[in-house]
């Protein structure tokens, strides 16, 4: 996120390697800020540019990448301080910390497509405002669309490579 004192109106964004760049006015808000940085990694990966490789790259366009769905899905009231990719994890796709907010998600996941990611994401989110894997917590992940396809795909590929991982883990 770049601020300037000269940007009076206008919002750019560009990738930089594995960066999301988003210059922005500053005057502008945070909540204003997190709108516009979702807004332009959708315009940008719907153009084409970079394709879905951005938000599988780095920790920080991670990060982005769920701000983004924490706005769409969850009401902007689940935003993680830190989220990472960490090396594969034997019994899980992810995991979440919810007194420090902190969500770890598998290097497995960066070979998934993004639908998947995000359903990934959208679930250790929703752990957030929900700890437990009781009704309150399915019905925030459930929001998201494509949850059940999701699931299927995180079986059949776990069944598929012999590593046991679950969605009860």
């Amino acid at each position: 996120m770049r601020r300037s004192q000269r940007r009076h109106r206008t919002v750019t964004a560009y990738w930089k390697d594995d960066t999301l760049v988003v210059l922005i006015p500053a005057r502008m808000t945070r909540a204003e800020e997190r709108h516009w940085v979702a807004e332009m990694e959708r315009k940008l990966l719907r153009s084409g540019a970079k394709a879905a490789a951005p938000p599988k790259s780095s920790d920080a366009v991670l990060l982005t990448r769920c701000t983004m769905l924490v706005a769409k899905y969850l009401d902007g009231k689940a935003l993680p301080a830190s989220v990472r990719w960490v090396p594969p994890m034997r019994t899980r796709w992810a995991s979440c910390t919810p007194v420090d907010a902190t969500i770890r998600v598998s290097d497995r996941l960066q070979r998934v497509p993004q639908w998947v990611l995000d359903y990934v994401l959208v679930h250790e989110l929703a752990h957030l405002r929900e700890p437990g894997h009781d009704a309150a917590f399915w019905a925030l992940v459930n929001r998201y669309p494509k949850t059940e396809r999701a699931i299927g795909y995180l079986e059949g590929l776990s069944a598929a490579a012999g590593w046991g991982i679950s969605e009860e883990d």
